[in-house]
């Protein structure tokens, strides 16, 4: 049986939309059918993979390309916009984190999504981070317990280069840290641990003077009683941080250090270097007591990839969406961030 080939057009090209793009051209079940960007900034890839490039999504929704799903990789505050666009014409969306800048804009797109019969995925791709899956898998199996607390870091030191070109948007208040990573951190504890429902935050320094956070440190409550603290900046040198505790992203050498740890009343699970803490079991669980280090287990894949094929398999309607969107629990952060005060986040409030 001849098997049925997705095509997919890539809107954005600044950093993770070529990396979407490697990934759409390694998976068997779909193929690129088109690059979008504004001026000539899609051509060269377009051309280099015999592809149509266009400098609008609306020129591509007028032109003659036949196209069954898109990956939206454009700046925070167009991915609304963008993302109505394609799913009023039916188009299948996997659209980048964060799907809006608000609650409201957020409710409007679930709106759009459910007049439309094409699906809306968002992209978190750590999901399908084999460390992750392995972490959730130990801790879900009660490996340390059940979890009392995680601290975590996301700490590293962004170049200049990174804000500027076509990358400005960073530098002002749709940009900065929370949104652009902080967004990542938050799924991944979520999906770890289950809902967060309340959050303080206190910003770090401006190193940079850009109009967007370059850091915070949060306190975290979740839904379970576990609670939590992170620090994360992307204004300070540091091995510790996903992409480099992972080696997930090649434009970041791989440290293999720590970056989250789950604290049980068993033990303790290290990410980054994949590494459980506990008392031996013929030993009493005492600070008199030793230490042993048990090795997790982490079966070897590429998340990226691992993420387009599951979005060609929900388009096929094989599997259900992994991940369909944030919770405000990243307005939340930002909202304390600019209050002083902690912010309830409720169990009830609708998922965006």
């Amino acid at each position: 049986m001849e098997q049925t080939i997705i095509k997919i057009a890539v809107i954005g090209v600044g950093v993770i939309g070529p990396r979407h793009m490697q990934s759409v051209l390694a998976c068997d079940g779909a193929s690129l059918a088109a690059m979008v960007g504004p001026g000539n900034s899609a051509r060269a890839a377009s051309e280099q993979h015999g592809v149509p490039s266009f400098q609008t999504v609306e020129d591509l929704l007028d032109s003659p390309i036949v196209f069954d799903a898109a990956i939206v990789c454009t700046p925070n505050s167009t991915h609304v916009g963008i993302s109505k666009l394609l799913l009023a014409a039916g188009i299948h969306v996997l659209v980048e984190k964060p799907i809006s800048l608000d609650v409201e804009s957020g409710l409007e797109l679930v709106a759009t999504v459910a007049k439309s019969k094409a699906q809306l995925l968002v992209g978190h791709h750590r999901r399908f981070n084999a460390q992750v899956t392995a972490t959730k898998s130990a801790v879900d199996n009660g490996a340390i317990g059940k979890p009392i607390a995680v601290s975590g870091l996301w700490m590293l030191y962004k170049p200049a280069p990174y804000f500027q070109g076509l990358g400005a948007w960073r530098a002002a208040s749709e940009g900065g840290v929370i949104l652009i990573n902080m967004v990542h951190e938050i799924d991944t504890l979520q999906y770890l641990l289950g809902s967060i429902v309340r959050v303080h935050a206190e910003e770090t320094a401006s190193q940079r003077h850009y109009e967007a956070e370059e850091g915070a440190a949060v306190i975290l409550k979740f839904a379970s009683g576990v609670v939590g603290a992170f620090m994360v900046c992307d204004a300070a040198p540091s091995p510790h941080n996903f992409e480099a505790g992972t080696g997930e992203n090649p434009i970041v050498p791989q440290s293999g250090k720590d970056f989250c740890r789950i604290f049980g009343p068993d033990g303790v699970l290290s990410m980054g270097d994949m590494t459980i803490h506990k008392h031996s079991s013929t030993d009493e669980r005492s600070w008199h007591n030793v230490l042993e280090s048990v090795a997790v287990d982490v079966k070897d894949c590429v998340p990226f990839d691992e993420q387009i094929a599951h979005f060609v398999r929900v388009i096929k309607r094989q599997e259900q969406p992994r991940c369909t969107a944030d919770d405000g629990v990243v307005e939340a952060i930002k909202q304390a961030m600019r209050t002083g005060k902690a912010v309830d986040i409720g169990t009830t409030q609708p998922k965006l």
